[in-house]
């Protein structure tokens, strides 16, 4: 039997001990559960799903599958203009930043992983952690719809793994909520690979308010 090799790569890259910082950020959920939004399993549930589907459902997923293709065709303008499609989309300071700063850090990674057209995204201020988990997907041969999936569940476990702290949440309540909304991934992947330009854009209000009262807030334990 022989194992894929792109698997195993996808599995790298999505893995939480990456070294790319992503467990720091909350992403407007220490907010949440902070002033009362988000208690219970629950509340915790109901908030992931609408990110997921009314923002990286119709932002960052179908935005991915265009950086995946415009990485496979060596086209950099394409490249460029998708990514500062996605900076575009962060409603908030602390969005923006996290995505540069994630970005930047994995583009330091896959330099050190004998990827060098990762060098020059080390320091620009448009790097987007889509930008370069595109390239590695690309450059480790992983299939574009894969690399959706992989990018959707990272961004799940790491919330949820931010809940069972911040909410706090049971380890067997987190997995609970791992195995439910895994479920909902496949479909949003599906949409994201037959999406028209003009229908990539989504509004999460919540995320958006919540993001910028953390900026505020008094005591954190997240950068975002």
């Amino acid at each position: 039997m022989v194992t894929n090799l792109s698997l195993l790569r996808l599995l790298q890259l999505v893995s939480p001990s990456l070294p790319i910082g992503m467990y720091s950020y909350s992403q407007g959920l220490e907010t949440a559960v902070h002033d009362g939004w988000v208690t219970n399993a629950e509340q915790t549930g109901d908030w992931l799903r609408g990110l997921l589907h009314n923002g990286l459902g119709k932002v960052d997923a179908p935005l991915l599958a265009r950086l995946h293709d415009a990485w496979q065709a060596d086209n950099l303008d394409a490249v460029e203009r998708w990514s500062q499609t996605l900076i575009a989309c962060r409603e908030t300071a602390e969005l923006r930043a996290e995505d540069k700063q994630t970005g930047q850090a994995l583009a330091r990674l896959l330099v050190n992983l004998d990827m060098p057209e990762a060098q020059v995204w080390q320091k620009r201020p448009d790097a987007t952690l889509a930008t370069l988990f595109a390239l590695a997907a690309t450059r480790w041969q992983i299939d574009k719809a894969d690399a959706i999936a992989g990018y959707l569940w990272g961004w799940l476990e790491n919330q949820v793994l931010g809940a069972i702290k911040l909410v706090p949440l049971g380890q067997v309540a987190g997995q609970r909520l791992l195995h439910d909304l895994a479920g909902e991934l496949p479909g949003l992947v599906e949409q994201a690979l037959i999406m028209s330009d003009d229908d990539i854009g989504g509004s999460c209000f919540g995320l958006a308010l919540a993001s910028s009262r953390h900026e505020m807030q008094y005591s954190r334990l997240f950068r975002s």
